[in-house]
């Protein structure tokens, strides 16, 4: 029976129906090449990493880096086999660092997660375990305003795009045009949130009471228009004070807030801790870390009740569903942070479809008219009423619309030759 089973003719056709994308054992690294989108809002620099049996994987640098961060490894993997993605991983991770540095080492592991996914013709989230849910939670950055009725009147048109989730920015550049409102040394840093390169803890500067009912009532307006049943998190206080944050925080307590995002520097466990244990609004951080060993240390300690990660500094796909299964045994929900190109999103949604404690993923592009067309091989609108569906296509599950990627390009033109990085010398061993 087993003979007549296995007949030759069986045997010959059985190859024949097997949808081989490739030599996944012989499959070698031939090239890296960079192209810079801009205005996706932000500058996002796209990796395409060349194979020797012409596939390629896709990849992005986070928002606002180099893209250098990801040209200077190409010596470092080039002829390896990319389906090795974990020892890839290894070899690279010295090479990147918090907040934007991480976004070379990242934007690789990207590409190698979608050249394997090509390979052996599965979509990325199948080889992280398989998936959790179908369709990923998102929220949109929505931009603010001086005027407290537009500005909630734009997230309440959230609402009604579907969103079930809502992020506003709360900065001290709110009370800027308002005498009375803030404290600070003569001739510091400034009020501007954004020019300020000084850790909250040594700005000097501080809310008044009239400043921090200024803000309360600020939330207090929006709650009006959004009403009560959805989540509302904060985000961008500015760099004030430990103790401002405290006071601010329980000025906010009666509107519910889902957290309060990165109020002092990640890397101060013991103050986020201090706030964490004096305020009764969820915190959050962890946009700028990059590796699993920091996330670690903030979920044990409880210094904050949401860990937010950025896909694109945290390590890539693989280490960031390792954050996320790491801090759910701390009792720690992932939210995660996304600014980029749908090419970088397509790698969050994989993650998120692949990790149980996954909570919402945020998006800056739903206003960007040509965002969705970068790509195609996914539905249209990618976020489609708050929501993004897992694709199942191989590997990230996106090709690039290269008509619409070279409308929308920055310096460097599309994916030019890259030589000049092929060759770098350096002894980079770690250890004696």
């Amino acid at each position: 029976m087993a003979t007549g089973f296995w007949a030759d003719e069986t045997l010959e056709a059985a190859p024949q129906n097997t949808n081989t994308y490739s030599k996944p054992s012989d499959l070698k690294i031939t090239d890296m090449r960079i192209a810079i989108l801009r205005d996706a809002p932000m500058t996002c620099p796209l990796i395409r990493i060349d194979t020797n049996q012409g596939i390629y994987g896709l990849g992005e640098v986070r928002d606002g880096a180099s893209k250098n961060y990801a040209l200077m490894l190409k010596r470092v993997i080039k002829g390896e086999n990319p389906c090795n993605v974990d020892k890839i991983f290894r070899k690279i991770k010295q090479f990147g660092g918090h907040a934007r540095q991480g976004g070379g080492v990242c934007g690789v592991e990207m590409a190698l997660w979608d050249l394997a996914g090509k390979a052996y013709n599965v979509p990325v989230y199948q080889m992280l375990g398989g998936k959790f849910r179908d369709r990923i939670r998102c929220y949109a950055d929505t931009d603010t305003s001086y005027d407290i009725k537009e500005f909630a009147e734009r997230l309440r048109k959230r609402k009604e795009q579907g969103f079930t989730f809502l992020k506003m920015d709360l900065g001290i550049q709110l009370l800027a045009r308002t005498p009375g409102t803030l404290t600070q040394p003569l001739g510091g840093p400034g009020r501007g949130y954004e020019s300020q390169n000084v850790q909250h803890m040594f700005t000097g500067v501080e809310l008044t009471e009239k400043g921090i009912d200024m803000m309360a009532s600020f939330v207090s307006q929006v709650r009006e228009v959004i009403g009560w049943e959805i989540p509302l998190a904060a985000d961008h206080f500015g760099h004030i004070g430990v103790n401002s944050c405290i006071r601010l925080g329980k000025a906010l307590t009666k509107y519910n807030m889902a957290w309060l995002e990165d109020m002092i520097p990640w890397q101060q466990t013991e103050l986020l801790k201090k706030i964490n244990d004096a305020v009764d609004i969820p915190l959050c951080t962890g946009e700028d870390i990059y590796l699993k060993e920091p996330f670690i240390e903030l979920a044990k300690n409880h210094a904050v009740d949401i860990l937010h990660p950025d896909l694109a500094t945290s390590g890539g796909i693989l280490e960031t569903k390792k954050i996320g299964d790491t801090i759910q045994d701390y009792g720690v929900p992932m939210a995660m942070h996304f600014a980029g190109s749908p090419v970088s999103c397509m790698a969050n949604v994989h993650c998120a479809a692949a990790t149980e404690n996954f909570f919402v993923l945020e998006n800056h592009s739903v206003d960007i008219p040509w965002w969705d067309n970068l790509v195609n091989g996914v539905e249209k609108p990618i976020v489609d009423k708050g929501y993004i569906k897992v694709p199942d296509k191989p590997g990230l599950g996106v090709t690039l619309n290269d008509e619409v990627v070279k409308q929308h390009l920055g310096e460097g033109g599309f994916f030019e030759p890259t030589p000049y990085w092929d060759s770098d010398r350096s002894h980079d061993r770690t250890w004696s």
